[in-house]
């Protein structure tokens, strides 16, 4: 599978900002992995290091690992 799919296609799409030791890094991802990555970022880091914004995720590179926010 191509890394820049949706590993849930029916599921939409969101623009991820995480702000990380001073640089901004901004992905796409689907809904469910990015509740997850958000709820797993903000126990462990700054709680608002990371930002839904609204507008299209074309051309963002996927969330690296994004597989790994559906696993139960």
């Amino acid at each position: 599978m191509s890394e820049q799919v949706s590993p849930l296609p029916d599921v939409p799409d969101v623009h991820l900002s995480v702000f990380v030791h001073g640089v901004r890094m901004d992905f796409a991802a689907c809904l469910t992995a990015a509740l997850t990555f958000i709820e797993e970022h903000r126990a462990r880091h700054y709680v608002d290091a990371v930002n839904v914004l609204p507008g299209d995720t074309t051309g963002l590179q996927r969330l690296p690992n994004e597989r790994l926010y559906l696993s139960p």
